[in-house]
């Protein structure tokens, strides 16, 4: 790869860090893999996953491998580390992107699924049994005593707790939507992550195109269709809390086309990322039991999202469905 010249870090994400290395022959992503030694075999196997996925004609960056073909090298003091081509580009939120702009989102999504189902990478176990309520009020009971223990609170501690009651007496009303089983015939293989922060973009307006669709830590087995109402739920997400359905109804009836996935298997995702979001409370888990506060500029938009999302439910429905 030629000799080191300078080393940058561009992200400090969630599970992962990243920097940009610049050696006397070219420019390259160097991807620090926080799960250590340990996840090695199976940031590999994604690995050989993802150039397949490259030779099937999907917009990926496939690691470089070292002289004996590894893609993973692990230091002395087991940090695990892997080394792909730089490529120029931008990330863009779904308000930055035109209604064919969607479209064309939503019919990569569902080229990824197709095209996933055909690697003929390993099968992965199965599982996505629905949050059940009774242990989500526990959760909401612990989640309150720590918010109300809090000697000197802000404002964020105010709208978590009032987020938390409000979410407990929506539960108490809906309790009983709790989603059946997910049908065998919608699992397949998904991204496993897929968000603004994963996708970029080529310089250019309206009619920029995906250049690279990154990070496939997260791939596995799940209800595929649900994978497009969570991506759709984070990039046409308002700040205010609300989604712009004009936007998730292009994307969705591409991805509709491009998975050729029925309109029963959106609506059955459409309830089960519902009561998903729901029941889910990670971001305050993160703030209030790990006091780690990295997500609590998220919490807002996503917390108001839930409460828009169960009063305007078929509106949701038919974006995803129509």
């Amino acid at each position: 790869m030629g000799d080191p010249v300078a080393c940058e870090p561009v992200s400090h994400g969630l599970l992962n860090r990243g920097y940009r290395v610049t050696t006397t022959r070219g420019r390259y992503f160097l991807k620090h893999h926080l799960d250590g030694q340990a996840a090695r075999a199976r940031i590999e196997c994604r690995h050989r996953a993802a150039a397949r996925l490259g030779e099937l004609g999907l917009p990926v960056v496939p690691a470089v491998p070292d002289a004996e073909g590894r893609s993973v090298v692990v230091a002395a003091d087991g940090r695990c580390f892997a080394l792909h081509p730089w490529i120029e580009g931008g990330h863009r939120h779904g308000s930055e992107l035109s209604l064919t702009q969607c479209a064309g989102l939503g019919t990569l999504l569902g080229r990824v699924h197709t095209r996933l189902a055909r690697a003929g990478v390993p099968k992965a176990p199965r599982g996505a049994v629905s949050a059940d309520p009774a242990a989500t009020y526990e959760t909401i009971g612990a989640l309150l005593e720590r918010v109300r223990a809090r000697r000197r609170r802000d404002s964020f501690d105010e709208l978590a707790e009032h987020r938390l009651t409000e979410r407990r007496a929506l539960l108490r009303h809906h309790a009983r939507e709790r989603p059946d089983a997910v049908q065998d015939r919608f699992y397949g293989w998904v991204h496993g992550d897929f968000h603004p922060l994963n996708l970029l973009y080529a310089p250019g307006g309206a009619t920029a195109r995906v250049v690279a669709i990154l990070d496939w830590d997260r791939l596995g087995v799940q209800p595929r269709a649900e994978e497009a109402v969570r991506g759709a739920a984070i990039f046409f997400l308002r700040p205010g809390g609300t989604l712009d359905l004009r936007r998730v109804r292009a994307f969705a009836r591409a991805y509709r086309g491009g998975a050729r996935a029925p309109r029963e298997e959106l609506a059955a995702a459409v309830h089960r990322v519902w009561w998903e979001r729901l029941n889910d409370f990670w971001m305050l888990r993160w703030r209030y039991e790990r006091s780690d506060g990295r997500v609590d500029v998220q919490f807002p938009a996503a917390a108001a999202l839930v409460v828009w999302w169960t009063a305007h439910y078929e509106a949701v429905r038919a974006a995803f469905c129509d």
